[in-house]
C-alpha cells in the first residue's frame, strides 16, 4: 500500500447517458488505472464490470431523488478525501456529464479545501444522448438559435416569471427530471400560453436498448388520464425541433432498440 501521507488525485468523471460506449477515451484511460471507483446509480453496468482496473474497489454512492435509498453527500465527500490521502487513485464516476445537475460543487470544495489534486472530464449528458438518439437536432437552424437545460424536482425551484419566459421563449427546452413532474412542466407551460407549434417529446432509458421515445402535442399530453408511466431516467424536450423526430428518427420504437444495440455492439467488437 502507498503511504499514508501521498495524495494521488481524484477524478470527476462523466460516464456518459446510457450507452456504455459513449464513454470519454479519457474517462475510459483512468478508469483502467483506478484504485477505486466511487459509482453513482446511473452509471452503467457494463462500464464497471468491463471498463474497470480489476484490482479496482468499486463503491456504490448512488443517489435517487425523493425515494429509494441515497448515499449522503457528505459520505461521498469522506470516501474521495479518505481514499486519496491513502495515496489511491479515485475515481469519482457519474452518469452523464459530471458537471450538469449533479452535486460537483460540493465536491470541489472538499477537495480544495482539503488541497487534493483533482481533474474534472466532462461525458455526454443526458440531453445530448437522448437528442441524438431521437433525431432531434436541439438548434436546427431556422427553428431554434438556442437550448436551455432545465432541472424541476420541486415546485418552488422555477418561480411563475421564469414560467412565463420558457412559456414564450423559441429556445429549445430540455428538462431533467424525474418522471413525475412531467405533467406539472406541461400545466405550467400551457397556463403560460405556450405556442401551439411547439411538441414534447419525452424518452425514457435514452441511448440503451430500453430506449421509448413519445411525441406529443401539449395538449394531448396534458389530457393524459396517467403521466406517471414512464420509466426514469426521463428527459424532456419542447419546442419545434421535437418536429424533426418523425423525419430523423434512426431508432424508432416499431424497430427493436434491443435488436439494433446488439448488432451494434457485435459489429464494433468484430
Amino acid at each position: 500500500m502507498s503511504s499514508s501521507n501521498k495524495i494521488v488525485k481524484v477524478i470527476l468523471a462523466g460516464a456518459g447517458p446510457g450507452d456504455p460506449e459513449l464513454i470519454t477515451l479519457k474517462t475510459l484511460r483512468y478508469l483502467q488505472e483506478a484504485d477505486v471507483v466511487l459509482a453513482d446509480r446511473l452509471v452503467s453496468a457494463e462500464i464497471l464490470n468491463c471498463y474497470v482496473n480489476p484490482r479496482a474497489e468499486i463503491i456504490y454512492v448512488g443517489k435517487q431523488c425523493r425515494k429509494g435509498e441515497s448515499t449522503p453527500q457528505s459520505s461521498i465527500n469522506d470516501l474521495m478525501v479518505h481514499h486519496a490521502r491513502l495515496g489511491k487513485l479515485v475515481v469519482r464516476l457519474k452518469g452523464g456529464d459530471v458537471s450538469i445537475f449533479s452535486n460537483i460543487l460540493d465536491e470541489l470544495k472538499i477537495l480544495v479545501e482539503e488541497k487534493i489534486p483533482y481533474e474534472i472530464i466532462p461525458g455526454v449528458t443526458a440531453a445530448l444522448g437522448a437528442a441524438a438518439c431521437s433525431g432531434i437536432p436541439l438548434t436546427a437552424r431556422g427553428l431554434s438559435t438556442s437550448v436551455r437545460f432545465v432541472t424541476y424536482y420541486r415546485s418552488d425551484i422555477v418561480s411563475d416569471e421564469y414560467w412565463k419566459e420558457l412559456a414564450n421563449t423559441n429556445d429549445t427546452l430540455v428538462f431533467y427530471m424525474s418522471a413525475e413532474t412531467l405533467g406539472s412542466v406541461v400545466d405550467h407551460l400551457l397556463i403560460n400560453n405556450i405556442s401551439a407549434d411547439k411538441k414534447l417529446a419525452v424518452i425514457g432509458q435514452a441511448t440503451t436498448p430500453e430506449q421509448h421515445v413519445a411525441i406529443y402535442h401539449l395538449h394531448e399530453f396534458a389530457k393524459k388520464q396517467n403521466n406517471n408511466e414512464y420509466i426514469s431516467p426521463t428527459i424532456a424536450i419542447i419546442g419545434k425541433v421535437v418536429t424533426l423526430n418523425e423525419q430523423f428518427a434512426w431508432i424508432t420504437n416499431n424497430e427493436s432498440p434491443k435488436e439494433y444495440f446488439r448488432t451494434s455492439r457485435t459489429a464494433v467488437k468484430k
